[in-house]
């Protein structure tokens, strides 16, 4: 406010008159958290220029006490002392002034005004008045300042619930009690030092001596005090409750909190005697209109625009009433029933306290007006939902487009849209329920909140089966993603294919697109690359038939991903460079981040890790400084240059990197990423000698996979576990487990990349020399033929079978082959057989149901080891060995 009072005439002739100042009301117990405060407006009271400082805060914040407080300690620095005047019983303005001069004590005024009188007893005087709740006087306001300003010693500190609204005025706003971190819950000594939890232990010890916070009850109490706001007098009316009910009841019972903080201390004013009787009376002063707004705001959840307020005024009035919402909103804020937030480059947000909120929602539901309210409130925040969700993208493009405003939107009104959904579904509104899960999908998908996000899709198509709409088609294909990420990848297919059922009827080419790229990605988590391939390459061609640039190249990189998988590095950078064209084009920095990262993965399979490392610093550059927000994407480049930095052999940088992606995976629920991440950080564990920590985390990464049947990953995590048995002395079962990986490998035609082969073959070779030939041949074989669970739970050493009339050796068989000879495996066997037979590469691709790239490396391997470069050369090696 301005420092100028306003200037008004001469006072009347001045008295000589003694008065005597009230005794100050001496507190029994001493003020809690209040530090700051205290000298904060102290601080502004020293200053020549303050005259008027208003103390304004919610109802029950504790102004009073804290104006008491701040007046016992400056009593003595005004020479004639500090005057308390308690104003809670007045309603009428004109009375204030008689009310100040009788606590004076002051003689009674004879042919003179109050205002008069009053000035002429204190034209010399350095006095403080304190004068408490001016609130429902305000208009007393006028009267105040012309005093002070004809009293140059004069001054006046005031508690408000509103301020006064005059020139002169300073304010100090009093807030809630700090409160308890939730990063410190585990800590009772930080919770204890904190000001809200203090107020009640401190309050409830007053009833039972023993109580203090525990390592059992401090979080609670902490929450409890969290429920209430912070507020000072909800907590004191709370810690009266301690001799009857203990915290968890208490807090169990805070969702009816009116009823609950009553029967407040008897030498409290009446109004501070029960909570809702400290709400009542701020909401009594206010005007019908003000109420019936104030009725209003307790829709929202969690704070709102006020853009927000107006509209859902609009919805209910059928008009704009934006001018009179204005002066409404601005009045609740001055009267401390609603705070107004500045958001860093947006529009300021209007918040409520829990506890006032619920207050207004009583009364919203006293007048009637709750269901009406509520659906205009639902109508809002749907159209809110829907404004950008109507621009559709798949899940997977969705996650690369840079929409930080959109989001940074839908974070702030998120609770508001959580309550929209809970009320769509309470009051069976199913359209409205499955049009507002449908908009909220790609948040989810964004946002990797799977969990959340698959109740309420779930929820929303229960209720709306038959329904031929793009909404419930959309929110089918939003499931199967959650589910995806989550835990089934059966039911994701199922949902999947349902939404493609729907938009095939509905002829929309669009969701078909969308569609077919997801199930393509399913079939890549499942390792069924045949599949992938087919599906991706169908939704690409739908695609650019569509002329939708940005999708194509994003499902230019999922085929590339697949690509990278089967070891067809070449492909994937064909892929990649059509995929920079169109992302280029488009100006989509999310995608090209994807692409930069897929050829750092590229570069790293083939052993090329110093580029490697050059393309992965590049891609994680692009991730966090274009706002490309998807940070898995990030987690994804973390766990890669881990690999690098383990390749180059820090060890120590590949454990943090590793680390920090494995947190990220954790935090987005991705459990795809997870699994990939424990099966490195046991291969990080092997080199670093932990035996120990090393087998766990690969049998963790076999959980995992397990559990989701991800071929790729059980493949991985049996070789990883294979290395770390080998090492502890059990070479069978390392060799068993490394044949059952092989057959793995080979159903989904992925073979070890280049940089991994060196480590693997000198693992196999070292197992090969442990065991001796035949014992390895048997161990392999046997290792191939197991199911999972017992390949997992098979130890021990080999028994080799005995010779027998109908065998010409004693070497085992694998169906009708032979086992290796010359280093042969017993896969190499089977395809030197089918070689030898004349088949082509095809041809026996499709006979072994593997790879034909898998088929030219297995050819090549046994050229290799038999010292042959000919098709007749190994055919009559066969011959010669008796293969045929």
């Amino acid at each position: 406010m301005q420092d100028n009072l306003i200037v008004f005439p001469e006072p009347p002739p001045r008295d000589t008159v003694q008065f005597i100042t009230p005794a100050l009301p001496r507190p029994l117990t001493p003020l809690i958290g209040r530090e700051q405060a205290v000298k904060a407006t102290q601080t502004f009271l020293s200053r020549p220029q303050v005259r008027l400082l208003t103390l304004t805060g919610t109802p029950g914040v504790g102004k009073t006490r804290l104006g008491l407080q701040v007046a016992s300690e400056l009593r003595h620095t005004f020479a004639d002392g500090v005057c308390f005047v308690s104003l809670a019983p007045l309603r009428d303005p004109d009375l204030v002034l008689p009310t100040l001069a009788q606590a004076l004590s002051l003689p009674e005024a004879r042919d003179r005004s109050p205002l008069e009188h009053l000035q002429a007893c204190l034209h010399d005087k350095h006095l403080l008045l304190l004068l408490d709740n001016f609130e429902q006087v305000t208009s007393a306001a006028v009267l105040l300042v012309e005093l002070l300003q004809t009293c140059s010693d004069l001054k006046a500190l005031v508690t408000s619930r509103a301020l006064l609204h005059v020139r002169g005025e300073y304010e100090v706003q009093v807030s809630p009690l700090d409160l308890p971190d939730p990063k410190q819950d585990a800590d009772v000594e930080l919770l204890r030092g904190n000001a809200a939890m203090t107020l009640f232990t401190q309050r409830a010890q007053a009833l039972v001596p023993d109580f203090a916070p525990t390592g059992t009850n401090a979080q609670i109490i902490a929450a409890i005090c969290t429920r209430l706001d912070g507020l000072p007098l909800a907590i004191e009316l709370a810690a009266a409750r301690v001799k009857l009910l203990s915290p968890q009841q208490l807090l169990s019972r805070l969702q009816h909190r009116f009823d609950l903080l009553t029967n407040g201390a008897q030498d409290l004013p009446v109004r501070q005697q029960t909570l809702r009787a400290t709400l009542q009376w701020s909401y009594e002063l206010l005007s019908p209109e003000e109420q019936r707004l104030f009725q209003l705001l307790s829709v929202f959840v969690g704070g709102c625009t006020l853009e927000a307020v107006e509209a859902v005024c609009a919805i209910l009035d059928k008009k704009d009433a934006a001018h009179s919402v204005m002066e409404g909103v601005a009045s609740l804020v001055d009267k401390s029933l609603l705070q107004q937030h500045e958001q860093e480059g947006g529009e300021s947000r209007l918040l409520m306290l829990e506890t006032i909120r619920e207050y207004g929602w009583e009364r919203l539901a006293e007048s009637g007006q709750t269901e009406v309210t509520q659906q205009a409130h639902v109508d809002y925040y749907l159209l809110l939902a829907e404004k950008k969700h109507s621009e559709r993208e798949g899940f997977r493009q969705t996650l690369w487009l840079d929409q930080t405003t959109w989001m940074q939107r839908l974070d702030q009104e998120y609770q508001n849209l959580r309550a929209t959904l809970s009320w769509t579904q309470t009051q069976k509104a199913l359209e409205q329920l499955l049009r507002l899960a449908s908009a909220l999908s790609h948040y989810w998908v964004k946002h990797c909140a799977w969990s959340e996000g698959r109740q309420w899709l779930e929820r929303a198509l229960a209720g709306t089966e038959g329904v031929m709409t793009t909404e419930r088609g959309e929110a089918l294909a939003a499931l199967g993603m959650m589910i995806l990420n989550l835990d089934n990848l059966d039911r994701a297919e199922e949902c999947f294919k349902e939404s493609l059922a729907l938009f095939q009827r509905l002829g929309d080419l669009k969701g078909i697109m969308f569609r077919l790229d997801e199930l393509g990605i399913l079939a890549n988590a499942r390792g069924d690359y045949a599949a992938a391939c087919s599906l991706l390459e169908e939704s690409l061609t739908l695609c650019r038939k569509l002329g939708d640039q940005h999708s194509c190249a994003g499902i230019l990189l999922d085929l590339m991903i697949v690509a990278i998988h089967q070891g067809r590095y070449t492909e994937a950078r064909t892929l990649a460079e059509e995929s920079q064209t169109l992302c280029r084009e488009r100006g989509n920095k999310g995608l090209e981040a994807e692409r930069v990262l897929r050829l750092g993965e590229v570069a790293f399979a083939e052993g090329n890790v110093l580029q490697a490392g050059l393309l992965l610093e590049e891609s994680l550059q692009c991730f966090r400084t274009e706002r490309a927000t998807y940070s898995v994407g990030v987690a994804e480049v973390l766990f890669l240059q881990g690999k690098v930095a383990l390749e180059q052999g820090d060890l120590s940088k590949a454990l943090r990197l590793t680390e920090e992606s494995l947190k990220l995976f954790k935090e987005h629920g991705d459990w795809d990423g997870i699994t990939w991440v424990l099966s490195f950080l046991g291969k990080i564990a092997l080199a670093e000698g932990n035996l120990t920590r090393a087998r766990s985390y690969y049998e963790q990464s076999l959980s995992a996979a397990s559990a989701r049947r991800t071929q790729l990953e059980l493949g991985i995590g049996l070789e990883g576990l294979a290395s770390v048995v080998l090492v502890q002395g059990d070479a069978a079962w390392a060799v068993r487990l490394w044949g059952a990986a092989e057959v793995l490998r080979e159903a989904i035609g992925a073979p070890l990349s280049l940089v991994e082969r060196p480590g693997y073959e000198q693992a196999v070779a070292t197992a090969r020399n442990q065991l001796g030939e035949q014992a390895f041949t048997v161990a392999w074989a046997q290792g191939r033929t197991m199911t999972l669970e017992q390949v997992l739970t098979t130890q021990g050493a080999v028994t080799i079978p005995k010779a027998t009339p109908t065998e010409p050796s004693s070497v085992p068989r694998i169906g009708n082959v032979s086992s290796p000879f010359d280093g042969l495996t017993p896969r190499e066997v089977e395809v030197l057989c089918l070689l030898a037979q004349g088949l082509t590469s095809a041809q026996m691709a499709k006979q072994l149901v593997i790879g034909v790239v898998t088929v030219n490396f297995h050819v090549r391997s046994i050229y290799s080891k038999l010292g042959v470069s000919s098709r007749s050369a190994a055919t009559r090696y066969a011959i010669e060995h008796h293969l045929l």
